[in-house]
């Protein structure tokens, strides 16, 4: 039973100061769209940023949009790199090494605290 536990990942934790900057972008995105996102809401503006285009979506191009945002910020842990644009212009990304087999919440803490280095390192608006 030691070996199986050995082989599972630490869990993902958050430390303070990230916990409040992603409050800070819930908060920011609330102002600008009169609404607070959830993370899947966070996920898909995020593909919107990444894709360049403000527009209606089909349902099959949504799911394509969170694919794209969670690539990008899985390429923060080096899961991913970015292979180029397709002749539609849409981000196309290699998987670069299997994700770990995290629980819910520890996927959750990885998106969210690359989330929170998404939006510094483009430098995005976090405003209380």
């Amino acid at each position: 039973m030691s070996e199986t536990n050995s082989t599972l990942p630490e869990p993902e934790t958050i430390d303070q100061v990230t916990k409040e900057k992603y409050i800070l972008i819930t908060f920011t995105l609330k102002k600008q769209f009169g609404k607070k996102p959830d993370l899947n809401g966070i996920i898909f503006l995020i593909g919107m940023q990444e894709l360049g285009q403000v527009r209606e979506f089909t349902k099959e191009e949504k799911i394509d949009l969170m694919h794209i945002a969670t690539c990008k910020l899985l390429s923060y842990e080096g899961y991913y790199s970015f292979a180029g644009r397709d002749a539609d212009g849409w981000p196309q990304w290699n998987l670069e090494k299997p994700l770990p087999p995290y629980d819910l919440f520890s996927q959750e803490v990885l998106l969210k605290k690359n989330i929170v280095r998404y939006f510094e390192e483009e430098n995005l608006p976090m405003q209380p």
